[in-house]
């Protein structure tokens, strides 16, 4: 069957009009997409800043293997009955103690833990984000 003229012209318009309807149904979704609300993402424990601050000072600067070592200190912005935990550092990562405590009205607190191994103990309490600074004890 030989194709003719208006056949050919059909054949444009209809592929015109199948152009045209996609480019401006894709032109809908984007500005559809464009107006609907953003999402916000939920804060996580890793994008809350650090509330509060915690000071420390231990009792002893060098015990023998074995024996306690007394952190005591004081704390802004956190509640009485506050969990707070010992952390060590071993191996260039802070590992959490067994040793917890809360924070007391008065905003202080006071943990011991015993401390076994010998040599240089890096310890610092923590809650949450929030950390002290590291007191050093020579274990021996």
């Amino acid at each position: 069957m030989p194709v003719t003229n208006s056949h050919r012209w059909v054949r444009t318009l209809a592929a015109g009009a199948l152009s045209a309807a996609l480019v401006s149904a894709g032109s809908a979704a984007a500005l559809a997409a464009d107006n609907a609300p953003q999402a916000k993402p939920s804060p996580t424990h890793s994008m809350m800043p650090a509330k509060g601050s915690i000071t420390v000072k231990a009792n002893h600067s060098s015990i023998k293997a074995g024996q306690s070592v007394t952190l005591t200190g004081r704390t802004a912005d956190m509640a009485a009955g506050t969990k707070l935990s010992v952390q060590h550092l071993n191996n260039g990562k802070w590992t959490t103690l067994r040793a917890t405590t809360v924070v007391k009205k008065g905003n202080t607190y006071t943990v011991t833990t015993k401390l076994a191994a010998k040599g240089t103990q890096h310890l610092r309490v923590v809650h949450g984000g929030t950390h002290s600074k590291t007191v050093t004890v020579h274990v021996s």
